[in-house]
């Protein structure tokens, strides 16, 4: 036996953290789901269709026939003819769209070819990955299909060379990026406007034999070997720009979720000062069913009816105050968070400032991990853009001062950094780009002092490539 100390979370305030994670989309949904299984629980507005409240003869009734009245009421509601909010909104969802696989499935079944070469078809496209390319070798396809004979690697090219033929769009099930190319450029004269055979065939030429130079930017080299001209190859880059390195992406419908910022932020110029407040107005006003309240303290029901109640209601109560402290705690967050960044509302992301979330966590007295989950998965609306909260919460450096004194050095994020190293490649004479040293260099100049393999991890962020790729010639 041993004495210690241990802490445990109460399942209310897991719960609790959860709702404060939730964004306000995520928060809405919960809150719909309690709605409807929780009946202890109710919109603060009273409508005429509600039998909880309108029905003065209710309280005499069992519990049973009142919980049944509840959990009819969408039924009776679709039978009269009015409208459910949630039945709208289930209605008005997008049908689900088909996968890559189900798409080029269908365009296969459209193809007339022989059942065997349909079959080891499907296979195919059953192994083909996001982007439409076929990674896995023939030979280990070949070995997982039981079939009598075995299937050899001559059918799979066969049927291979028939789902790259007829499948659209052109460049699918390629087995790596030079075989999607050339096959997107042997479709290029079938366009109603196709380009000139020369600079097809010189392009058809650089990617099947001089891709890597190609990738690396060693334009004198390919020049070189194959006798092209600087402005031919340059032709053919400008064709091959249109050409796709991943043309299954084109089946695949990746529209953008809309956002709804937890938060906005709004100048209010007669004080000079930035105003923030909720973004709660979508969230329905809950309170808890009286006459259930009442219900609960009448001792002539049935003791196990009570407790039904009672335990309802108890959730109810919960949910009530865990959103009511979500709120305070998040609009604490972004009021400390507005006040700490002012000057990145003033003059933008250059003057964002760096700001630890114990900072924040200690200025409205919470612990850490608080202020961790209150900024997850948050935006908030601000005069510069609707941002993630996380953006405000980064580490930094201090600048140094000027020789002649004019600044006194100032403290950056890493996002003001990076913000400063894009300007100064976009600047770079693109004949002679910057290496990595020469813009930690000229970062210095400006009394950012960062290392050169810092340098290289931003631009890699930026998604920036290295200076031998960034030449012009």
């Amino acid at each position: 036996m041993k004495m210690g100390q241990h802490m445990k979370l109460a399942p209310r305030m897991i719960q609790s953290m959860e709702i404060l994670q939730m964004p306000l989309a995520e928060l809405e949904e919960r809150i719909e789901r309690e709605l409807e299984n929780n009946p202890t629980l109710e919109i603060s507005e009273p409508t005429a269709l509600d039998p909880l409240d309108t029905a003065p003869e209710v309280s005499g009734r069992s519990l049973s026939d009142r919980i049944d009245q509840f959990s009819n009421t969408h039924h009776r509601q679709q039978n009269s003819g009015e409208r459910d909010a949630k039945m709208d909104a289930m209605a008005q969802a997008p049908a689900r769209s088909e996968s890559l696989t189900e798409q080029l499935l269908h365009q296969w079944m459209l193809v007339d070819v022989e059942p065997r070469m349909r079959e080891l078809g499907d296979v195919l496209i059953s192994n083909l990955d996001a982007d439409g390319f076929l990674r896995t070798p023939l030979e280990t396809i070949a070995e997982r299909i039981n079939s009598t004979p075995p299937t050899t690697i001559l059918e799979l090219e066969r049927a291979l060379g028939a789902v790259q033929l007829f499948l659209e769009p052109q460049g699918v099930a390629a087995r790596d990026v030079r075989e999607c190319l050339l096959l997107q450029l042997a479709a290029l004269p079938e366009r109603e406007e196709p380009p000139d055979p020369l600079v097809t065939e010189r392009a058809r030429r650089l990617i099947a034999d001089h891709l890597d130079d190609l990738m690396k930017n060693r334009l004198p080299k390919v020049s070189e070997r194959t006798g092209y001209t600087l402005e031919e190859i340059k032709g053919a880059l400008e064709l091959m720009r249109t050409l796709s390195l991943a043309p299954a992406k084109r089946l695949i419908n990746d529209a953008p979720t809309a956002i709804a910022p937890d938060a906005v932020v709004e100048y209010e110029p007669d004080s000079d000062r930035y105003i923030a407040y909720l973004n709660d107005t979508r969230l329905p006003n809950l309170r808890v069913n009286q006459e259930y309240a009442r219900l609960a303290r009448d001792k002539t029901m049935p003791q196990r009816d009570r407790e039904f109640i009672r335990t309802n209601m108890g959730n109810a109560q919960w949910l009530l105050d865990a959103v009511n402290q979500r709120r305070g705690t998040l609009l604490k967050v972004v009021e400390a968070v507005v006040g700490a960044q002012r000057e990145f509302f003033d003059f933008g992301p250059q003057a964002l400032k760096p700001l630890p979330m114990s900072q924040i966590a200690d200025e409205i007295g919470v612990h850490v991990a608080t202020v961790s989950r209150a900024v997850a998965d948050k935006y908030i609306a601000t005069p510069r853009g609707v941002l993630p909260l996380r953006k405000f919460f980064s580490g930094g450096l201090s600048t140094k001062p000027d020789a002649d004194g004019d600044n006194e050095g100032e403290e950056l994020a890493w996002e003001a950094v990076k913000i400063a190293l894009r300007e100064v490649i976009d600047k770079e004479a693109k004949s002679k780009p910057l290496s990595d040293d020469a813009l930690a260099e000229e970062l210095k100049k400006r009394g950012i002092d960062i290392a050169r393999r810092t340098v290289a991890k931003y631009r890699d962020q930026l998604q920036i490539p290295p200076a031998r790729l960034r030449k012009t010639f």
